[in-house]
């Protein structure tokens, strides 16, 4: 019978020292900084098997929010200039494009589905999805997935 996994918030200055250093030594692995675990945990002076104790029980919180990213589809006018005001508008909601992928249009429509992380989005992904079918040249929009 597996355990249900629990996740709790907890601020970073209440933190044990050992789980505040895998923390840190995570950053560096994951930023490139160091190339190895033992590089990372004698800058952050953890010892290895502390490391390997916490390092699959940590994570950023942001790194916890998985529905935000939305998969997106949508039928847009082949047009010079559409896509470009569909990311413009996606940009200044504060959504990041992921992931682009574009049919060749038939018939003067152009398939276009999108992964957008929307974690720092300034509208629900209702009123973003709304929004975007406003847009000249979007003639339907939908989401297809979040995760």
């Amino acid at each position: 019978m597996k355990r249900e996994e629990k996740f709790y918030l907890i601020r970073s200055d209440i933190l044990p020292e050992s789980i505040v250093k895998t923390i840190e030594a995570k950053k560096m692995l994951e930023s490139g900084e160091v190339d190895t675990v033992n590089e990372a945990v004698d800058r952050v002076g953890l010892s290895r098997s502390a490391f390997y104790k916490y390092k699959d029980g940590i994570f950023p919180f942001n790194s916890m929010m998985s529905e935000t990213i939305m998969t997106i589809t949508f039928a847009l006018e082949h047009t010079s200039g559409y896509l470009s005001r569909v990311l413009m508008y996606m940009a200044e909601q504060g959504g990041n494009v992921l992931t682009i992928n574009q049919t060749i249009p038939l018939q003067g429509i152009a398939s276009i589905s999108m992964s957008v992380d929307m974690a720092h989005t300034k509208v629900s992904s209702t009123e973003f999805l709304d929004g975007l079918q406003q847009i000249p040249g979007v003639r339907r929009a939908m989401i297809v997935g979040r995760g």
